[in-house]
Formats: structure tokens, C-alpha cells, sequence
């Protein structure tokens, strides 16, 4: 199989198209044809050294998810067979013309989506969905705000909050993001004032849950917006990863600080959040209520220039 790999860490110039053996399922596996695969901030971060893969995924091969065609399985493998149509996630190895992925990592795509779409939807959705639903508890009728909600996972989580009864406010630095918010149903707010808005736009009551994707430097804004009894969850560090917090203001407002991170899960709670995801946010995929936002298409040979 072809393979993007990383040999050694740094910039483009560690970066390679590689031949490397088919892998071969065992047990609960899967072979996966790839069709298109997503390319992620970790899949920089672990080019520059700052994120290696989790034990038992390739460790010089990136990527994330995938999307393509059961070609081979497991002996132990009931749910899918060659020919299936899915998409999925992986601790890496995605960059490839094959990987290997656990069956209860896998759920067939929609008929509704294409092969690229499909592939801009398992780390966005699973991450935006399990960030929401399960680390929150979002409710039906609170409102949601998103840090950095122009990218893959802040697209995924308006949309996946507004599908589940939600109100949403994405926040941004630029016109197109207002105008590509706004296009989401949700309601854009500026970066510069962004508590004060945030606070007109829920009639003072402020928000319930807010999604931080962009780092530190937002969490002491997110507290002061937070309502009683709200919930942050972290889920991006790229601007920093250090703060410091004022814990009186977090005691008043009964607030709780949530991190998660998917990549990193063992396989039962990886399978348990696409179980979550296939039972909440497969249909409106299939239905179009929700659907993914694929930036630029690249060929393999053309890694460099994604």
C-alpha cells in the first residue's frame, strides 16, 4: 500500500510517500480501502513531534479518519464485510491507501454523502457530539457557545448542538465567519467584545455550555459567560495550554471545567462514542440536517501543498 509517513519530526521536508506492506486484520479488525482520508491540526502536531500516536497505531504514519470500502476482515468480525461503504476513526494510519480499523469504530456512511465528504466527518462530529452531549449533558433549550467555531469541530458542534434542541452562538474574527456561522443557523459574535455580546444575544442569562477549541487565552472569557450551573469543556489547545483561573468565580457560578480528548481512548469508549454518534447524529446526516464542510481536496502525491 502507499502511505504518508513522518520520518523523524519538523517540517515538509520529513514528510513521505512511502510503500509499506497491506496491513492484515486479526480478530475484531478491519481492512479499509481508503478513498479520502481527513487531514487534522494533530496530524500537524504529530508531524512537528508534539502529538505521538497512542500505543498500537502506527506511530510514523498520520490520519486520523477515514473514509472507503471494506476490502478484508477479522475472523472475529460480524458487523461489516467487503463492499461495505464506512467511515471511521483511528489512533493513525489513515494517511494510506489501506488501514486497519476496530469493526465498533466504523459506521456506514449515508447515502447522502460522497466519499470526501464522508471523510470530514468522523473526528469532527464524534469529537464535536461526545464533547456536547456526553461531557456536557447538553440539554434541549440551552445555549451553546463555540470558541473557534469556524473550523472542523466548531462547525460539527453548532450543528450537532442545534439538532439536539440547542441555541447556538459561534465566535469569530472575520466577516466570512460570521457569514459561514450565520449559514449554520447559529447566531456570530465577535472575538473583541465577545462576553458582552454573548450576554445580549441570550437576554443576560449567558451561556449553558461553551465549546473552547482555540486554548487559554479564551477560558477566562468563557467563565465570566458561563450561566449558573454552566459547563466548559475544552477540547482545543492550539493558542496555549496554561491559565489561570479564578476558582471564587467558578465556585459562584457552580460552573464545572471539562477537558476531553478523543484520540488517545481506549478502543470500548471510542466504540461507545461512535454508538452515541450512530443513534444521535447518523440520521441528520442521512436526512442533510447536518452535513460536513470540506475545505480543499488533495491527491496523495500532493501532501505537501494540504
Amino acid at each position: 500500500m502507499q502511505a504518508v509517513v513522518f520520518e523523524g519530526a519538523g517540517g515538509n521536508e520529513v514528510v513521505h510517500l512511502r510503500e509499506r506492506p497491506d496491513p492484515v486484520p486479526q480478530g475484531t479488525e478491519v481492512v479499509v480501502a481508503v478513498r479520502h482520508a481527513g487531514l487534522n491540526p494533530a496530524d500537524v502536531l504529530q508531524r512537528r513531534g508534539h502529538y505521538p500516536a497512542p500505543p498500537g497505531s502506527p506511530t510514523d504514519i498520520p490520519g486520523l479518519e477515514v473514509a472507503g470500502e471494506v476490502v478484508v476482515v477479522g475472523e472475529r468480525v460480524r458487523r461489516w464485510q467487503p463492499g461495505d461503504r464506512v467511515f471511521g476513526i483511528v489512533g493513525g494510519g489513515g494517511l494510506a491507501s489501506r488501514v486497519l480499523v476496530e469493526e465498533s469504530n466504523l459506521a456506514a456512511v449515508p447515502a447522502a454523502l460522497d466519499d470526501a465528504e464522508a471523510a470530514a466527518v468522523p473526528e469532527a462530529f464524534l469529537t464535536a457530539h461526545d464533547a456536547l452531549r456526553t461531557q456536557a449533558g447538553l440539554r434541549p433549550g440551552e445555549w451553546v457557545v463555540v470558541q473557534g467555531a469556524t473550523g472542523g469541530v466548531g462547525t460539527a458542534a453548532l450543528q450537532v448542538a442545534a439538532a439536539c434542541g440547542a441555541r447556538t452562538i459561534g465566535v469569530t474574527r472575520s466577516a466570512e465567519g460570521r457569514d459561514l456561522i450565520a449559514s449554520l443557523g447559529a447566531e456570530p459574535v465577535d472575538d473583541f467584545d465577545v462576553v458582552e455580546q454573548v450576554r445580549g444575544v441570550t437576554g443576560g442569562a449567558g451561556a449553558d455550555v461553551v465549546v473552547e477549541l482555540v486554548g487559554a487565552p479564551k477560558v477566562p472569557a468563557d467563565l465570566e459567560m458561563l450561566a449558573t450551573g454552566g459547563r466548559i469543556v475544552v477540547v482545543g489547545v492550539g493558542a496555549g495550554s496554561k491559565v489561570e483561573i479564578p476558582l471564587l468565580a467558578l465556585m459562584g457560578r457552580r460552573a464545572r471545567l471539562i477537558g476531553t480528548v478523543l484520540r488517545a481512548r481506549p478502543v470500548p469508549e471510542k466504540a461507545a462514542v461512535v454508538a452515541a454518534f450512530e443513534r444521535e447524529v447518523l440520521p441528520h446526516l442521512a436526512d442533510g440536517r447536518v452535513h460536513p464542510i470540506v475545505d480543499t481536496i488533495y491527491p496523495a502525491d500532493a501532501v505537501h501543498d494540504a
